[in-house]
């Protein structure tokens, strides 16, 4: 077996990563509060947000947002775009989107049948 790349500038660069190298980096991405929040604002935008949009919504200081995007971006789930000088963000690519809405229905089922087992197990 040969050794993993430590080079974490180089995720997504390096075709021969197993695909299952690639998809734990993209839930790297994902692996934190307030970046699934600034997702799911962005998904939910009708247009790019710029960064003061994103401190309003997220009530984080604007360093602490700073490094989630710059996560965001290394990890290919957002994209910046300068205009002037004010920094734009929107989704990377729309399945994002999508993959934020798949989890939410998974989270929903796996409570729902948690409660159940639950309430089965008090009514024995």
């Amino acid at each position: 077996m040969e050794p993993l790349n430590e080079d974490p500038t180089d995720t997504f660069t390096d075709a021969n990563r197993p695909l299952y190298e690639v998809k734990a980096n993209l839930f790297k991405g994902l692996a934190h509060p307030v970046r699934v929040r600034v997702l799911e604002v962005l998904a939910h935008a009708d247009t790019d947000l710029s960064v003061s949009d994103l401190l309003a919504d997220t009530g984080l200081e604007a360093s602490h947002l700073s490094q989630h995007l710059s996560v965001l971006r290394r990890h290919n789930l957002v994209v910046a775009e300068r205009r002037g000088s004010l920094v734009f963000y929107s989704l990377a690519y729309p399945q994002v989107a999508d993959l934020l809405a798949v989890a939410r229905q998974l989270l929903v089922e796996i409570l729902e049948t948690t409660q159940q087992r639950l309430i089965s197990t008090v009514g024995r």
